[in-house]
């Protein structure tokens, strides 16, 4: 048998280019979602039950977790806080700065991609990816479930420790108002994974 060192540089060489194509395509497929959470924040529909509107941002948190999985999905919403700390206008009405992560919203700003890490684990059964028109609807109302509750839960923390309220207050004002529309950005989301809008234009 001839060794043939020129060989193995080469696949050497044909794996590390899949993969920095590959870290690549996800680094710009977190910046769109990160993007699109951003343009979301600019989406309010009036509350009923409550003075403070409603935005889609975490309709943007689902589909990051669904569409990325859990690290992209994660990732993703990491640079979404990142641009909004450092001042780009991506925070509900328009906002933006480290302040807004400190204030009465910072809760909920912070667990996003702890949310959206959750829903893509959920989702995919792990880190490997999978299609997402092939995940029954009620695992993926599952997982968005699970990521309200993430979001929900550390928005009222933080509404406790900003604004001092007492803990059956915060819920009150700061999750169970929000709670039917959350539901609505649920179905929004199962109806969008099913359709195949955001996978046919990534193809």
């Amino acid at each position: 048998m001839v060794y043939e060192p020129h060989d193995h540089m080469s696949t050497r060489s044909e794996t590390v280019e899949l993969v920095t194509d590959e870290t690549a395509r996800n680094l710009a497929r977190a910046g769109l979602f990160a993007a699109l959470v951003g343009a979301f924040a600019y989406v309010t529909f009036p509350n009923p039950v409550s003075p403070v509107s409603v935005t889609l941002q975490v309709l943007g948190v689902f589909l990051a977790g669904v569409y990325l999985g859990p690290v992209w999905g994660g990732v993703a919403l990491v640079f979404y806080l990142v641009a909004g700390a450092l001042g780009a206008p991506v925070f509900q009405g328009g906002t933006g700065g480290f302040g807004a992560l400190v204030g009465q919203t910072g809760g909920y700003l912070l667990s996003y991609p702890v949310a959206a890490a959750l829903v893509g684990g959920v989702v995919h059964r792990g880190r490997t990816l999978r299609d997402p028109r092939t995940v029954r609807p009620v695992l993926l109302v599952a997982a968005m479930v699970l990521g309200t509750v993430v979001i929900y839960a550390a928005g009222v923390l933080g509404l406790v420790v900003v604004l001092s309220l007492t803990p059956t207050e915060a819920v009150a004002v700061g999750a169970v108002a929000f709670l039917p529309a959350e539901a609505l950005k649920m179905a929004a989301a199962v109806g969008i994974v099913r359709s195949d809008v955001v996978s046919a234009a990534d193809r």
